[in-house]
């Protein structure tokens, strides 16, 4: 069963430590939420991948030699439906092992045995770097849509738009910037400029789910974290 899971601090990055090794994920978990992170852990890929279900992440650390399913072949899977940033580990360090690790789709390889320091410093870039490159969306896929945020316009390829309103737009640029993370409706009214009760985010959530979504009724992209917010999935 998934380990620790730890998702109220919205606010911090969420990271998924997967190691088939008892010690490192206790070591890592008590360091990285020393150094500000929501931390989750998982003990092999079939593991980590029931988490992966149930709650976004910001990043995950995988170490490579796990029983099952290894490091590599899990990032392979991942990267077939996320850009999410992995870091990898493992007791492998020569160059062959570091390129195959990247070429499978990771941001990053840390040989074992390593300082924490360097890992929270591989981490918080690789987290930075992917912060700066969503900043610099101006549009976005979302289904049959091409979402332009600098116009407040959808349109397909067919050439039909929809325009949306002020704070629908800025409703789906907050979740877009931030794809694939949860946002409480506190967040999203404070980032929209609305009222911040729920009926207010939620009445524009379904104003907006009617635009994008083939059946309004079951979100494909803009879903519900019950007790937590939404989240806009690609």
């Amino acid at each position: 069963m998934p380990e620790n899971m730890l998702f109220s601090e919205a606010d911090k990055p969420h990271i998924l430590v997967v190691d088939d090794d008892d010690r490192i994920r206790s070591l890592l978990s008590r360091y990285l939420r020393e150094n500000g992170f929501v931390v989750a852990t998982a003990k092999d890929a079939s593991d980590a991948e029931m988490v992966m279900k149930l709650a976004f992440f910001d990043a995950l650390i995988l170490d490579v030699m796990m029983p099952g399913k290894t490091g590599f072949e899990l990032t392979q899977d991942i990267r077939t439906s996320s850009q999410i940033p992995i870091l990898l580990l493992t007791a492998l360090g020569e160059v062959d092992n570091r390129i195959e690790g990247l070429e499978t789709g990771a941001d990053d390889y840390l040989a074992k045995p390593f300082e924490p320091k360097e890992l929270l410093l591989r981490l918080q870039s690789i987290l930075r770097r992917k912060k700066s490159i969503d900043r610099s969306v101006e549009k976005i896929s979302i289904g049959k849509w091409t979402y332009k945020i600098n116009e407040s316009v959808m349109e397909c390829e067919q050439g039909e738009k929809i325009h949306l309103t002020s704070v629908e737009s800025k409703l789906l640029e907050a979740l877009a910037r931030q794809s694939g993370k949860i946002l409480s409706r506190d967040e999203l009214a404070h980032l929209c400029g609305v009222d911040g009760n729920d009926r207010t985010v939620d009445v524009q959530i379904t104003r907006l789910r009617k635009k994008i979504e083939e059946d309004s009724r079951y979100p494909r992209f803009i879903q519900t974290v019950r007790g937590q917010g939404y989240i806009l999935k690609l």
